[in-house]
């Protein structure tokens, strides 16, 4: 049996059940679906996004007054046309506050997902009580009373009156958004996502605009929790402020974090555990220590702090490896895809400049890294970059690939000129590097790696990956990933984790990742650097077989002997400045680059 065959038993077993259960049994699973709605938004954007927020409970309230005003005010139906008793008025109350949600919640991403740190939940804090408060202090709106008398939800002129009934939709809809947010993950889309967490720098240089990036999530989220509050609403039949505190969004982050924040699944699991902690805990304390006090929040903290504990990732995944060891792995499949599905870029001509800087210097406040200094990168060579450590060679990689803006000089690429443009611009004109220190996605396989590299070569977005319309697209996509995983050397570490990889392996991932966006030039920063001898033989031969295919390359490295062997000309940096440039044979017999590297005495000594 395979995980998708026991997770499609279990829908099977539920769905025979439901009509069987007590009405106790549903009420819960039904409070069970709506967190875990909520909460799912929670995984996407706090486990998977890196985003901490502990005010989803406020889109919840949007959702469900939303509703609760369309609902019950006279006005509000006079307004848009219809009769008060209307089946349609639940219906225009999610659409409005779908509509309300989208708008809230992109304008304070805009403006809460600029922080960083601590900053950021702290900011969520605040506009969760700001919402919360504005809910009680609204007139029309019920001030802290609240607003009753909500009709029951209608589908296709049936209502739905009973748990047992309300309960079919809330899971139907549960289940739905689990499938479509495991198919967002499996995708570009869903690969851009995981890079928000721990690699933004690294994403921006595969395309990715992170920023547009994390506000999409958090809209999401947002979505998601006013879903959730438009179903709860209608299954109390009334509304009050009290269910969107900022306790209650904390709560919400608790289910993320206790199921696994970095689980769809996990977010069901978190759900379920709190709520039937929290209500079985009041039923059984009372009666053991008296009703005077809160002795379940006593307890409920002290659990939390366990759990927390002895599962830092959360319950799911320990409860995945314990099942998974009785279940079979899934076929993977390995279709051949054609390349003319993905965008194709034509190498410039051999010999014409690609990259070019001219007169490039950066200043950190009185630190002057790079002084006036210009090199070009051909097309069919490999240029190297040299110098001591400190030279400025790290800084002035970074300058020219986008990360940062030059102080003086300029930048150009393909003869178009990017200075000041951001390392996304770079990456879309045909740039691909690698970094000093490795940076790449450690928890997640080195095919996943690899194929953010070539996000930039699909179109497809959220909507169509959520609806599996982006497989053939999404298909291609991970073809040239393998293509280029092989190419380099790593083809039986394709689903590997990354970060169990050597630090050699590691960089020659950053190279296949590279690659994949079929890149007119190449800047790699120390790739030799952990490689033993017979790697850094694969790789110089790899890095020639690009060059003869009319690749420009740039390579900074600390190996003279790897850089003298493969080069076609080298630049020499000592104190930010160029201080040679030519063929590997001149640079090596330059006086002034012997003084830098082995000192002025003993140069003269060895003279």
């Amino acid at each position: 049996m395979t995980r998708r065959q026991l997770t499609l038993g279990a829908i099977g077993l539920l769905i025979a059940a439901w009509g069987f259960l007590p009405e106790f049994t549903v009420t819960m699973l039904n409070y069970i679906g709506l967190y875990a709605l909520v909460t799912l938004g929670l995984v996407l954007l706090t486990g998977v996004g890196g985003m901490t927020s502990f005010g989803q409970a406020a889109f919840v309230g949007l959702g469900s007054y939303a509703t609760a005003w369309f609902c019950t005010a006279p006005e509000a139906a006079a307004w848009i046309g219809v009769i008060p008793e209307s089946e349609l008025l639940p219906w225009i109350g999610l659409l409005a506050g779908l509509v309300l949600s989208t708008a809230v919640a992109w304008f304070l991403g805009s403006v809460t997902l600029r922080l960083s740190g601590h900053y950021l939940p702290l900011g969520t804090i605040a506009w969760g009580l700001s919402l919360y408060f504005l809910f009680g202090n609204l007139e029309f709106l019920g001030g802290h009373t609240g607003i009753a008398g909500l009709p029951p939800l209608s589908v296709g002129g049936f209502t739905l009156r009973s748990m047992h009934q309300l309960g079919i939709m809330i899971w139907s809809i549960l289940l739905l958004t689990l499938w479509a947010l495991h198919n967002l993950l499996d995708s570009r889309e869903g690969r851009a996502i995981r890079s928000l967490k721990t690699g933004r720098v690294m994403a921006e240089s595969m395309g990715v605009d992170t920023a547009r990036y994390r506000i999409k999530v958090f809209v999401l989220a947002a979505l998601l929790a006013c879903v959730s509050g438009w179903m709860y609403a209608h299954l109390q039949r009334f509304v009050n402020p009290t269910p969107f505190n900022i306790g209650i969004g904390i709560e919400y982050l608790f289910m993320a974090v206790v199921g696994g924040a970095g689980y769809l699944w996990g977010a069901v699991l978190g759900a379920a555990l709190i709520t039937l902690m929290k209500q079985y805990l009041q039923d059984i304390l009372p009666s053991l220590l008296g009703a005077t006090g809160n002795f379940e929040v006593i307890v409920f903290g002290l659990l939390m702090l366990i759990v927390l504990q002895r599962f830092p990732d959360g319950l799911w995944p320990k409860l995945a490896a314990m099942v998974g060891r009785w279940l079979d792995r899934a076929p993977e499949v390995t279709g051949q895809v054609s390349e003319a599905a993905l965008a194709a870029r034509a190498l410039p001509e051999v010999g014409s400049v690609v990259l070019g800087a001219n007169g490039i210097s950066k200043r950190f406040g009185g630190l002057l890294a790079n002084n006036q200094v210009s090199l070009d990168v051909r097309a069919g060579e490999i240029h190297a970059l040299i110098g001591p450590n400190g030279a400025g060679k790290s800084t002035f990689f970074n300058v020219i690939s986008g990360v940062d803006d030059p102080s003086a000089g300029v930048v150009t690429l393909l003869g178009r000129s990017m200075t000041g443009r951001s390392s996304r611009a770079f990456a879309a004109a045909g740039l691909g590097r690698t970094f000093q220190h490795v940076r790449l996605l450690a928890s997640r396989s080195v095919l996943d790696n690899v194929g953010l590299g070539a996000h930039l070569r699909g179109h497809r977005g959220w909507i169509a990956a959520m609806l599996r319309m982006d497989r053939f697209e999404e298909a291609a996509l991970i073809s040239e990933a393998r293509r280029q995983i092989e190419r380099c050397g790593l083809g039986s570490h394709v689903q590997d984790m990354a970060g169990s990889l050597a630090l050699g392996q590691q960089r020659i991932v950053e190279i296949a990742r590279a690659l994949a966006s079929q890149p007119s030039v190449l800047l790699l920063d120390e790739p030799a650097a952990g490689l033993p001898y017979q790697e850094k033989q694969a790789l110089a031969a790899l890095l020639t077989q690009l060059r003869d295919e009319g690749l420009a390359i740039l390579v900074v490295e600390h190996d003279m002997e790897f850089v003298m062997n493969i080069a076609d000309r080298v630049t020499v940096l000592e104190f930010g400045q160029v201080i040679a440039h030519g063929s590997p044979t001149q640079v090596q017999t330059d006086p002034v680059v012997l003084a830098a590297y082995l000192g002025g005495d003993t140069v003269e000594m060895a003279a």
